[in-house]
């Protein structure tokens, strides 16, 4: 599928043709992630993934337990 940048107001931008919004469930305002790999680019839907975000979770709770004393010291 071919899709051409073009001009929109000072920035520039890719339309999606309908048929790929559709079969996606995307519609205007849904936020996406652009990720850059060597010479390609992928676009992600952000948030959709719950063992991403688990990960993320993961890593989180981590970082909370390993520095607790200074969040709490923090907090006060």
């Amino acid at each position: 599928m071919n899709v051409t940048l073009r001009k929109i107001g000072n920035s520039e931008g890719v339309i999606l043709p309908k048929e790929l919004l559709e079969r996606h469930n995307l519609r205007a305002g849904d936020t996406l992630t652009l990720v850059e790999e060597n010479d390609e680019f992928r676009l992600r839907r952000t948030g959709d993934d719950p063992e991403e975000f688990e990960r993320k979770m993961k890593i989180a709770r981590e970082r909370m337990k390993k520095y607790e004393v200074a969040y709490r010291a923090l907090a006060k």
